[in-house]
């Protein structure tokens, strides 16, 4: 099995942890604390990764548009971590994740857009098939 995918696996497994825990830590804050308290531990858990690997010494290779493209990510996973918070507050976690991971479709579009990817068949079924379990959740 290739690293990417050992990778991508382990991933959806503290994902999967991480809506189920950020639930049960929301019992008695609001969202918005909760979520500071989140990013607080990931910083830590980031730069503590970044160390040990010596992932550190890359900060030198940083151009100013690296800067500015990882950026703009921070500030589109910081805003998708509010609203996420927000839906997990007041919402049944199980239903908002299922919600989330819409966000696939969104990350195939552009990384088709933006990045020239190659589009297959399995990403059109799989791609329909997450719309279509959107649908099933969200219409009434």
């Amino acid at each position: 099995m290739k690293n990417w995918i050992v990778f991508a696996i382990i991933s959806m497994f503290f994902a999967g942890l991480t809506s189920v825990i950020a639930k049960m830590g929301l019992k008695n804050v609001s969202s918005d604390t909760g979520l500071v308290v989140r990013t607080i531990s990931v910083v830590i858990v980031v730069a503590i990764n970044a160390l040990f690997f010596q992932s550190a010494k890359d900060f030198k290779n940083l151009s100013g548009n690296d800067i500015l493209i990882l950026s703009i990510s921070g500030i589109t996973a910081g805003l998708s971590w509010i609203f996420y918070f927000r839906a997990v507050k007041l919402g049944d976690v199980s239903q908002v994740a299922l919600i989330d991971k819409g966000s696939i479709v969104i990350t195939v579009l552009l990384s088709l857009l933006l990045l020239n990817e190659q589009f297959t068949w399995k990403m059109a079924v799989g791609g329909s098939l997450i719309i279509a379990g959107l649908l099933v959740l969200t219409l009434k």
